[in-house]
């Protein structure tokens, strides 16, 4: 795994993959998050990678697990979610509660609105959501729901396409992405995703 990142990074500067697989990586370890998640963890738009600052560490170890197991991010069209897979496949019981601890160091900081919509509208249409995620989006530990507020608009925004389209939440054993998959399925089209997202905007940190 470390391997395959570090091919896969200066693959992206320009060298080919058989020449980053012949490089040294033995000085690697598992703290290479940031290398998409961004040396602070608020995210990159760029590589969909979203905030880990903040994240609650029962949430982030369970997608982690989620991953690893394939749970999580094997759909062909779930593009960001196959491009994290092989990064948690190999990763050991011990390497995830690390990362975990590791992220939980860093600080939170305010992410910027990049989605425009109706926030009024979103607010009525939140109210399906708040049932699990809170009325703040402040998320809610014995439902298994993670924090909207604060997250990556875009992210979201994503998030809520793949459960809508099935691109996640259909693994039998994803039982919280199965809850997810009637709740962005009746949001009827991409302006009532962005609206709803554009309340959550709203709701702050």
């Amino acid at each position: 795994m470390k391997h395959s990142l570090l091919a896969l990074t200066l693959a992206a500067g320009g060298l080919s993959l058989n020449a980053a697989a012949e490089m040294d990586t033995s000085y690697y370890n598992d703290h290479y998050c940031t290398t998409c998640h961004g040396a602070d963890g608020g995210g990159s738009e760029g590589v969909q990678a979203p905030r880990l600052a903040g994240m609650e560490p029962w949430y982030l170890k369970r997608q982690l697990e989620h991953f690893r197991a394939g749970i999580r991010g094997t759909h062909k069209e779930d593009f960001q979610g196959t491009e994290m897979q092989p990064m948690a496949a190999k990763l050991s019981d011990d390497s995830i509660a690390d990362l975990v601890q590791w992220v939980g160091t860093w600080k939170y900081m305010p992410t910027p609105v990049t989605i425009a919509g109706n926030a009024e509208a979103g607010k009525a249409l939140y109210a399906t959501c708040a049932s699990c995620h809170g009325t703040s989006g402040e998320g809610n530990a014995a439902l298994g729901a993670p924090a909207l507020a604060g997250q990556n608009d875009w992210y979201l925004v994503t998030q809520l396409q793949n459960f809508k389209a099935g691109y996640r939440g259909k693994d039998p054993q994803d039982t919280y992405g199965a809850q997810m998959g009637p709740m962005a399925a009746s949001l009827a089209d991409e302006a009532a995703i962005n609206n709803v997202v554009s309340y959550i905007n709203t709701l702050g940190r």
